[in-house]
């Protein structure tokens, strides 16, 4: 019997037992087709934020009022506060506003210690609170308001704020100061450089929210001569507005 050489016997044995692989080939010149590269080039672009503020009038006024009271005991506290609260309700109620502007705030009851001079601290009593937050929804009505809180057993205002019930209604309008802002900022950039601002790449808005009031004193022929003067002020809606520009020569 005649015997292969090994290098010979290796090859037959690969060309009969192994599965031809396919090799890639290069695509043809005319039929291949490269991606679509960006006709944005990053160095000729500037990316800038816009800011619209709306000035409004509120026409809502939270406030959080309650009642604060101190007894020898804590069953006592307690319900000397709730009778005096439930003056609050009423008066609240009688000055025209509706359960749904009534949310009870916080209830609290802590020890009330005496501190003297080299001794320990030594119990005198309890002190129970009670709080309500309320809207008001007729600003004209705010001092009047406040002033039957303090009637109906009322003894503590923690804070009062304004605002805009309904600011999404104006937030179109801040947009487009939002967006005039950033225009403006992006022709003085360009301009500074020899540039021109050809066109926008992409707009993101941040989240549309109001500013604190500014000190603007209410007339006074708006409010009853015998009620608590209250400054409403204004509320400043803002919308910031990210804008990448592209420029141009």
């Amino acid at each position: 019997m005649k015997r292969l050489a090994p290098a010979l016997l290796a090859a037959t044995i690969i060309a009969g037992c192994a599965t031809p692989m396919a090799v890639a080939q290069p695509p043809s010149p005319g039929n291949h087709t490269m991606p679509p590269m960006s006709a944005i080039q990053p160095e000729t672009t500037i990316t800038l934020s816009g800011r619209g503020a709306i000035e409004q009038a509120p026409d809502v006024a939270n406030i959080s009022v309650g009642v604060s009271v101190e007894a020898k005991t804590a069953a006592d506290a307690m319900q000397q506060q709730a009778a005096q609260m439930n003056g609050v309700f009423a008066a609240v109620k009688a000055a025209g506003l509706a359960d749904r502007d009534m949310q009870t705030g916080a209830i609290s009851l802590n020890p009330v210690y005496e501190y003297p001079n080299n001794a320990r601290p030594r119990l005198t009593g309890y002190q129970a609170t009670n709080s309500i937050n309320i809207k008001v929804r007729d600003l004209k009505n705010l001092g009047k308001t406040l002033d039957a809180v303090v009637k109906g057993g009322g003894n503590t205002i923690n804070g009062i704020s304004f605002a805009v019930d309904q600011p999404e209604k104006h937030q179109n309008d801040a947009r487009i100061e939002a967006i005039k802002d950033a225009a403006a900022k992006a022709e003085l950039y360009a301009q500074a450089v020899g540039y021109k601002v050809k066109r926008i790449v992409t707009i993101s808005e941040q989240e549309f929210y109001p500013q604190p009031p500014m000190p603007v004193m209410m007339r006074m022929q708006d409010m009853a001569a015998e009620s608590t003067p209250i400054a409403a002020g204004e509320v400043s809606l803002v919308q910031t507005v990210n804008v990448v520009f592209e420029l141009t020569k």
